[in-house]
């Protein structure tokens, strides 16, 4: 596992390989959802992306720090507890539990350290002190607004012009801005919405900030790897960066990563469309490993189209996976059989997801077709190794195929199966690069039945 991990890095438009300062030691950051709702498919892509990447990352490192943040100061929160009737504590503890209900369902594992925003809110005043004791940042109207035009760096991640981040830009309400793009740090304090002291007086954090802040507490002036979802590139992470680069005179994070959109059959989710897919609805009908094989079915900085064909090929998917694991039910696991070389491969180019599962698809032929059981030890143990830094194929059997609605079925019948039964679909997939695009095309691919892209940006 000496091969480093190479990843497209949004900020430099290009993919290169991992570099930590601190060897054997690597941090990554990626921000968790607003707690005023359940959660939506858009939302659970990314935790799904960056856990195979965190997965990843402990293969390779043996010091790993892994951070999330949960938001729970925001206006829709607040109004959305008064009109429940509920304190904001109660409220956003409530969608904190079902968060993370839904993303144990699919199998993403924790973070190391999950702070809420309001227990940063410290560390928001000290950082807006820092920023207007530097010039950075000037108070209006009780906010306190970091000036934009005053970090030259500001659109190198989204490379827009000025003119289009501003017709892009959905900052915050806040009085006589010196420059469109200016964003609140704090604000005032308003009647029933929760406050904390400030030097400015009562009030509560901008967006932007409470991110920073975090970043700050837990991670220090630089990571290695921050992630998140396409929407946030601008103006969200933007503005982190410009922030943390002025207050500590360096940009935050060496790697940027970003997982593109998810439509819902081709559409953007929104309520007015009415076809916004909660994961608790969505649970109700599915098991939370088919939802997960689905949303990884497509390299993660490619567009992903759900629909039910999706989501029953990724079911057909697993319960064909798991019979054939039901029917080498009694042959031992060696814990100490390494993953497989190719798949690892496969994660360390980018994440290429679908290629890994393509290459899981031998790993389940083998299991199934092992003449003697020593073999069938061997390739059992190798493919739970390799399927498990997907977070797939993890589970008992019999308990999984109750969930997926299927039965286990007598060895014999798994064995008289044609071979693509058992296909880990998607059985083909594109590279995340134009080489590995061209040795594919040149070496021919299988038919697929569950469509897959490789990434292009």
């Amino acid at each position: 596992m000496n091969a480093p991990i190479q990843l497209y890095n949004t900020i430099t438009r290009e993919k290169s390989p991992l570099r930590t300062p601190v060897p054997g030691r690597v941090t990554l950051y990626v921000g968790g959802p607003t707690l005023h709702d359940h959660a939506h498919l858009g939302n659970v892509r990314p935790a799904v992306v960056f856990d195979v990447l965190a997965r990843l990352l402990r293969l390779h490192y043996p010091d790993v720090l892994h951070v999330g943040r949960l938001a729970d100061v925001d206006d829709r929160i607040h109004a959305a507890a008064l009109a429940a009737g509920e304190s904001v504590e109660a409220f956003t503890a409530r969608y904190r539990d079902a968060w993370r209900e839904d993303l144990d369902a699919l199998g993403v594992l924790a973070p190391d350290v999950e702070p809420r925003a309001s227990e940063q809110v410290a560390g928001v005043v000290e950082q807006a002190a820092r920023l207007l004791e530097r010039g950075h940042a000037y108070i209006e109207a009780g906010h306190v607004l970091f000036h934009v035009p005053s970090y030259p760096g500001h659109g190198r991640l989204c490379g827009r012009p000025v003119e289009d981040m501003i017709a892009l830009a959905r900052g915050e309400p806040a009085p006589r801005r010196r420059h469109p793009l200016d964003f609140v740090l704090w604000k005032p304090a308003e009647h029933g919405f929760p406050a904390w002291p400030s030097p400015w007086g009562a009030g509560r954090p901008g967006w932007h900030a409470q991110s920073t802040a975090v970043l700050e507490r837990e991670l220090g002036r630089e990571i290695d790897i921050h992630g998140g979802g396409q929407d946030l590139i601008h103006p969200h992470h933007e503005n982190e960066i410009a922030q943390l680069a002025c207050a500590n005179g360096m940009p935050p994070s060496r790697t940027w990563l970003h997982n593109a959109f998810l439509t819902v059959n081709w559409q953007k989710m929104s309520k007015p469309l009415r076809n916004v897919v909660t994961l608790r609805a969505l649970r109700e009908r599915a098991s939370g490993e088919a939802i997960r094989l689905a949303l990884l079915s497509v390299h993660y900085r490619q567009p992903l189209n759900w629909n039910l064909q999706r989501l029953s090929s990724a079911r057909r998917t697993l319960t064909r996976g798991y019979h054939v694991l039901a029917a080498a039910r009694d042959t031992r696991v060696d814990t100490a059989v390494e993953p497989d070389e190719a798949v690892l491969a496969a994660l360390r180019n980018d994440l290429n997801v679908p290629a890994a599962l393509a290459r899981l698809n031998g790993l389940l032929a083998a299991v199934d077709g092992a003449a003697t059981e020593s073999a069938r030890i061997r390739a059992k143990s190798r493919l739970l190794a390799s399927a498990r830094p997907l977070g797939l194929l993890q589970r008992s059997p019999e308990s999984a195929l109750r969930e997926l609605g299927a039965e286990a079925v007598p060895r014999e019948r798994v064995r008289r199966a044609p071979a693509d039964e058992f296909d880990l679909e998607p059985a083909a997939a594109l590279e995340a690069d134009s080489e590995a695009r061209a040795d594919d095309s040149a070496g021919g691919r299988r038919r697929t039945r569950f469509a897959t892209q490789g990434a292009r940006c």
